[in-house]
């Protein structure tokens, strides 16, 4: 039977985190999947985690490849993929058991609905809540807020041409991946709800990243988006333009009133000065 979702799963130097990481997505509620596992070149011994479970369970796959990064990593497993909606996870997080099942719940009853995702609970070195906000463009502009770990149709990742595998420092794919479906307007939807465990040490791959490096992505995002960081400009513009207008025109009418009430009761006025000039 083809499989509705595929779970891509990267792995690279996660031989002590793996087998968490797979036992999640055999516990899900939802069981129409299939599961990728691409070795990106790792040099610890993940190899043998992984042919166990492709040997226990069929909806599991094992394929290996020269090192070329998180985005080339996706892209590899994802061209493989037979399922109509991805879920990208990462070889040290572990998905909740209802996650797919909701998600796929979403796009079924909405059919305009994107990409799907949720909040986070952090493990390792940090432990905690992660709130992910609601889906908002100027924020994802700023900065990525939103982790790969979500279900999104798959066509939409053809139609963007996959993970960016050209940026100047691997690590913020998802990042221009969100960008890049902003700019056709996809639906995104958060499910108020823990979906996944985020896996937090010291030696992640983000840790590793300096200003500059976070700089020299942010620049060629913003050069590869370029018309649509214009756009979001002008708009935020004129929103900015509408918001003072419609300020003024509050102030104005509450000073109209106020004048009224001290010179129908007390001979004078209090205001002098013109709002227009504000």
């Amino acid at each position: 039977m083809k499989p509705i979702l595929s779970i891509i799963i990267p792995c690279y130097n996660s031989q002590a985190t793996l087998e968490s990481t797979l036992k999640s997505i055999l516990n899900q509620e939802f069981q129409e999947w299939e599961a990728i596992m691409v070795n990106d070149g790792s040099p610890d011994n993940l190899e043998e985690i992984a042919l166990n479970y492709v040997e226990k369970d069929t909806r599991f796959s094992y394929f290996k490849k020269d090192n070329g990064g998180l985005g080339s990593a996706r892209n590899y497993g994802i061209k493989k993929a037979n399922g109509a909606y991805i879920l990208p996870l990462d070889s040290d997080n572990q998905i909740e058991k209802n996650f797919t099942h909701d998600a796929l719940s979403v796009f079924h009853k909405d059919p305009s609905i994107g990409v799907v995702y949720g909040n986070a609970e952090y493990y390792g070195e940090k432990i905690g809540f992660w709130e992910v906000d609601t889906f908002n463009l100027d924020k994802m502009l700023v900065h990525n807020y939103i982790d790969a770990c979500a279900v999104y149709k798959k066509c939409l990742w053809e139609q963007v041409g996959g993970y960016d595998e050209k940026m100047p420092y691997q690590g913020h794919e998802d990042w221009e991946f969100w960008v890049a479906l902003a700019s056709l307007k996809v639906e995104f939807y958060h499910l108020q709800k823990i979906t996944f465990k985020y896996y937090v040490s010291s030696s992640s791959m983000i840790n590793s990243f300096t200003k500059d490096m976070v700089l020299e992505n942010q620049d060629y995002i913003i050069s590869k988006h370029s018309r649509l960081f214009h756009q979001h400009y002008r708009d935020s513009f004129k929103y900015r333009n509408k918001l003072k207008e419609n300020l003024l025109a509050k102030l104005k009418s509450r000073k109209f009133v106020i004048d009224l009430i001290c010179k129908t009761f007390f001979g004078f006025k209090i205001f002098n000065t013109k709002l227009d000039e504000f």
